[in-house]
């Protein structure tokens, strides 16, 4: 058997963790849970269609608390999938690629995502009267 002499590819036990990877992982979970959430978008639209005793029990689940945690999940993960997008079409760029400004931009985009729910969410309350 011939030896092998090449270097071995780091794994992640030599990379320091950092928020550039979580934000990476991040980007692509959201992306995946945005594709989900059109399973929810589809029973809408189908309740919708189907007649006031079917929207009525979509209207059931969407009321529940479970339901609530889930379409907050859902428009944090559009929010944050869209500003983290904006922040890579910068990189695609060639702007922002600084190690500083990649800290910074990805400080930003978790910062701004949270308020932005927060604020979607605020302002529908206050919209639909239940916040005066």
């Amino acid at each position: 058997m011939v030896a092998n002499n090449r270097p071995l590819s780091p794994h992640l036990q030599v990379y320091r963790w950092g928020l550039h990877m979580a934000l990476s992982i991040l980007h692509r979970v959201t992306g995946s849970a945005l594709g989900l959430g059109t399973l929810v978008l589809a029973w809408w639209l189908m309740a919708i269609a189907a007649g006031p005793a079917y929207y009525g029990q979509f209207q059931d689940f969407i009321l529940h608390p479970f339901g609530r945690l889930v379409l907050f999940g859902l428009s944090y993960a559009l929010i944050f999938h869209l500003l983290n997008g904006i922040r890579h079409l910068y990189w695609d760029m060639g702007l922002g690629l600084e190690v500083k400004s990649v800290q910074r931009s990805g400080q930003g985009v978790v910062a701004l995502s949270l308020v932005l729910t927060i604020a979607v969410w605020v302002g529908g309350y206050y919209a639909a009267g239940r916040l005066s």
